[in-house]
């Protein structure tokens, strides 16, 4: 990064459809008796997830099957609508307008568009043509820290402007329904939303080190990739169902949380930081299992995830966004003070850790 440069989390925003639905609603409106799967999403540490459902069947008073074409339409639809709302209100938080973003990173795994949703939401909410853009596509949960990785470089290149980074996840435009339980995993999990972050690099004279009006300094970031868990969370091709269908192996928690000491221990090498100075964890909501085999093998406690927990009882697992809807929680709790270091984690297909290091 460019000396007398230091990129910054200003604010951000999230969005979600204006429908949730509690596990028993989903349960019920599908007609699904199987005691294992009920369980399965009765036992998930889940209570409501926002989702955009097909119309029912007037046949079979359940919702109607959607095909492969039905289900991109609705990651198109449902992606534009959340990620406009989420970029609207991050700039309305921010006292900014359309004209001042100079960088839009988009970032999805629910779904494949060309041209991507970086053009479709510049031309939605009127941002500037000449805006600078790039779009993530399929490196599923972890990738909003990869984005952000990039998003950080942009701003130090050009301090003193506006990027976006704009996480857009309508997960059920990726659901399979059928009698598996591979299925049943992925389809009791995933909820929609999108989450909008706001970060600019600032000369010297902006905010001080320790200055908290300034936001959330980012000092570095660091993943970790686990080569032999390569297939644990996949997208197949289902050819009975003529769809895509994503798999989530019953191993990942654990593989996950064996090497979460390991990524956070890179990250904070030759920083003089101890995970001891942590003041903030703000981890992904991955799943009941992932959150307390994290939570284990780095020593923290419930407190420490409350907003990770409470995140996934309120929304489900929201992919890439996850870890913002619990930043967002982090800051509306008025908790954080100047000098506070906080850990950013996100996790996903790969498989991958990936972290960050803030200082407030």
């Amino acid at each position: 990064m460019l000396a007398g440069t230091r990129p910054r989390i200003l604010d951000l925003a999230t969005a979600t459809p204006p429908l949730s639905y509690s596990q028993s609603e989903v349960l019920d409106l599908y007609g699904i008796s199987d005691p294992r799967i009920r369980s399965l999403f009765t036992n998930s540490a889940i209570d409501r997830r926002h989702l955009t459902l097909p119309p029912i069947d007037p046949d079979t008073g359940r919702p109607r099957p959607e095909s492969q074409g039905e289900l991109l339409a609705k990651h198109r639809e449902t992606g534009i609508a959340m990620g406009s709302a989420a970029l609207q209100d991050c700039l309305k938080k921010l006292g900014a307008s359309v004209d001042d973003v100079g960088y839009l990173m988009c970032v999805t795994s629910t779904g494949l568009l060309t041209p991507g949703l970086s053009a479709r939401i510049i031309r939605e909410t009127g941002l500037p043509r000449t805006c600078a853009r790039a779009d993530i596509v399929g490196m599923g949960c972890n990738a909003g820290l990869n984005a952000l990785t990039a998003v950080a470089g942009w701003a130090a290149t050009h301090p003193g402007q506006l990027a976006i980074m704009l996480c857009v996840e309508a997960c059920s435009a990726a659901y399979v329904f059928d009698d598996t339980m591979r299925s049943a995993v992925v389809n009791s999990l995933f909820g929609d939303g999108a989450a909008a972050l706001a970060v600019r690099a600032d000369d010297d004279g902006g905010h001080p080190s320790g200055e908290a009006g300034g936001g959330a300094q980012i000092l570095k970031f660091a993943g970790l990739l686990i080569t032999e868990a390569l297939e644990a969370m996949r997208y197949d091709w289902d050819e009975d169902q003529g769809k895509f269908s994503f798999f989530l192996d019953r191993d990942v928690p654990y593989v996950v949380g064996a090497h979460a000491e390991q990524a956070v221990d890179a990250l904070l090498a030759g920083t003089g930081v101890r995970r001891t100075d942590i003041a903030h964890w703000v981890v992904h909501s991955g799943g009941k299992k992932v959150i307390d085999s994290v939570m284990v093998n780095l020593g923290l406690t419930r407190h420490d995830l409350r907003h990770t927990v409470s995140v996934l009882r309120d929304h489900g697992n929201l992919s890439s966004g996850s870890f913002l809807f619990s930043y967002r929680r982090l800051l509306d709790e008025g908790v954080v003070r100047p000098g506070d270091l906080g850990v950013l984690m996100s996790m996903g297909p790969g498989s991958t850790i990936e972290t960050a290091l803030v200082r407030w």
